[in-house]
């Protein structure tokens, strides 16, 4: 396949959806369906997602899929029909890594977004992209600030916005997280081995940390569902935002 090399603009590259986990913290109010898919206001968690990438002229979605990847194939089957949207299941979890490694057969951009089924941050992508091409960046991840990083990925950035570290889940308190949306430069998937679970949290940022990895700062709230509590608040935002 051939590929552009073009980034200039957001709705000329792919967007991967990591939707594979199982979401064990939320089994006792999501038992019958991927936790991205979790009902907000009658609608799935992930619909809410897609639709604000589709505000940026998004037109490619690629969505990584393992636990319960029937449901989310059968609720997408008329976008998958019409070409613009293409399920890769796994066989075998593979990790966030290692779930994008696996669909990049599917991916026909130099440049691609990636962005965590089960979180939702209102981010500028068109600034997020124009950041990511600035830095010349292999690796763009948008950060927020939270006041308590215990549960996230919390950032370090050097006064060029470069990630010079990244600690998954061992930060309290207030600090910069990963907001769950990230720009790839084809060639980092190189970094991933084939076909093994290799995670982008603790193997590949920590890896990348240091080198052409930059945090894109953006006001916007982070919400994700991975809680019963912080999964009652995003049904309660996006409820008074319907």
């Amino acid at each position: 396949m051939q590929r552009r090399t073009s980034i200039n603009q957001m709705k000329n590259i792919a967007a991967v959806v990591l939707c594979g986990g199982q979401g064990s913290r939320l089994k006792g109010l999501v038992s019958d369906r991927p936790k991205p898919m979790a009902d907000i206001s009658g609608s799935p968690f992930m619909d809410i997602l897609i639709r604000h990438l589709r505000s940026f002229g998004i037109k490619k979605y690629i969505l990584c899929a393992g636990f319960m990847a029937g449901y989310i194939e059968e609720y997408y089957h008329r976008e998958m029909a019409a070409g613009d949207l293409v399920i890769v299941k796994e066989k075998l979890p593979l990790g966030t890594a290692g779930a994008i490694s696996h669909a990049q057969d599917f991916i026909e951009t130099d440049h691609f977004l990636v962005v965590n089924g089960d979180s939702f941050c209102a981010a500028d992508l068109n600034a997020f992209l124009d950041f990511h091409s600035a830095k010349k960046a292999r690796l763009s991840m948008v950060v927020s600030r939270i006041d308590n990083a215990a549960d996230c990925g919390s950032i370090i950035l050097d006064d060029t916005n470069r990630v010079v570290r990244f600690e998954e889940k061992k930060h309290r308190g207030t600090a910069l997280a990963n907001a769950g949306i990230y720009l790839f430069s084809r060639e980092v998937l190189s970094l991933v081995p084939k076909g093994l679970k290799y995670s982008l949290e603790r193997d590949l940022f920590p890896r990348m940390a240091g080198k052409d990895f930059y945090g894109f700062l953006t006001d916007a709230k982070l919400f994700d569902i991975g809680t019963p509590e912080r999964y009652a608040e995003a049904k309660t935002y996006f409820k008074d935002k319907k």
